[in-house]
């Protein structure tokens, strides 16, 4: 429908029209569209009586553009009036706008390394394995001399151990003070365990360790173990074999191989590093595993009868086995970080890519 010819009658008509149409609205993007229907720069009431004025004859140009700024006026003067009602019948602050969208809230996620030792805790407790803890300030009897390395052992200086200024009375139950030490490995609970619980023995240790090492890409002076424990009668090499295999395919894929590399650990005779074939390249070779086809994880070995002596187990009847495998060297590999501060370093862009 064209609109009304510029005239008085017309702009009050206009006008009223304008009024009827804006109390019938019921939300602001309705008045809006009101609005702009009338006084809009393209397509709107004004706007076409403002063209009007270049094709009118000389005469009606000048009442033309008068009845237009007069629609104008008037349609402003009650568009601000009904913005000023508006505004004292708002919504008091803080109410809930139950029209509006609702709005996504972000969610915490879990840390990579704990989602790693989570499912590493998984996949052991499904094999039998109990999930124990141990102290992180330790004495040397537990954590050195009955794992075998007595005073003098190189192995403490491989440790690079990091001591604290108060002694504790009787670590290896006698009366002497003996120096207390932030633990080199969870290993030390495994003499606890022992110390308490008669065979079989079927435990896994997770937990944080400390050694004096710098902080750089691979090496921090803080980071996690998951230290594994099984002695019973004919325990063999073949099980700690399968135990490792069952475990690196459920935690790297199917087709996993777990090789191990003769080395040498106080605690543990024969000894071995634990790789993991590559799961990238599949064992051909690739820059993950530097062309080796195979990702070191941790150590292991049968337990030393030394230890078992020590605890007052016969070593003749049990054998066992140990391995220590560190979580934040799978989460590495797993992940494919190239910087173990990451983990550490509690940056929101690091810590959102990680699945929940």
């Amino acid at each position: 429908m064209p609109d009304p010819l510029p005239s008085a009658e017309s702009v009050a008509e206009l006008v009223a029209q304008f009024e009827r149409s804006l109390a019938e609205v019921t939300s602001d993007r309705e008045a809006q569209a009101l609005r702009d229907r009338f006084l809009g720069r393209k397509n709107s009431v004004v706007a076409s009586w403002m063209q009007a004025i270049a094709s009118a004859p000389a005469a009606e140009k000048k009442n033309i553009g008068r009845y237009a700024n007069e629609l104008k006026q008037a349609i402003e003067a009650r568009w601000t009036e009904y913005r000023e009602r508006a505004a004292q019948t708002a919504r008091p602050a803080g109410a809930v706008d139950v029209t509006l969208p609702g709005r996504v809230r972000p969610l915490g996620r879990r840390h990579p390394l704990t989602i790693v030792r989570e499912r590493m805790e998984e996949i052991f407790t499904r094999m039998g394995f109990t999930i124990v803890e141990g102290p992180e300030v330790e004495d040397e009897w537990h954590c050195f001399d009955a794992l075998n390395m007595p005073a003098e052992h190189p192995a403490r200086d491989m440790q690079d151990t990091l001591y604290l200024a108060s002694p504790i009375r009787g670590g290896s139950g006698s009366a002497d003070d003996v120096r207390t030490l932030l633990r080199t490995h969870t290993s030390s609970m495994q003499i606890r365990y022992m110390q308490a619980h008669p065979p079989p023995v079927r435990i896994v240790v997770p937990g944080r360790v400390y050694r004096r090492d710098d902080l750089d890409l691979t090496h921090s002076p803080m980071f996690s173990q998951m230290e594994g424990l099984v002695v019973g009668e004919g325990i063999s090499l073949a099980d700690l074999k399968g135990t490792l295999l069952a475990f690196a395919r459920d935690m790297f894929g199917a087709k996993s191989r777990v090789r191990f590399r003769p080395s040498f650990f106080p605690y543990t005779e024969p000894s071995a590093e634990i790789d993991v074939s590559c799961w990238q390249c599949d064992g051909a070779g690739c820059n993950m595993c530097k062309q080796t086809g195979w990702l070191e994880v941790g150590g292991s070995g049968m337990v030393h009868p030394a230890v078992f002596e020590a605890v007052g187990y016969d070593a003749e009847r049990y054998t066992g086995f140990a391995w220590g495998i560190g979580i934040e060297r799978v989460a590495i590999l797993r992940y494919r970080v190239e910087d173990i501060r990451l983990f550490y370093e509690n940056d929101l862009r690091f810590l959102e890519q990680f699945p929940f």
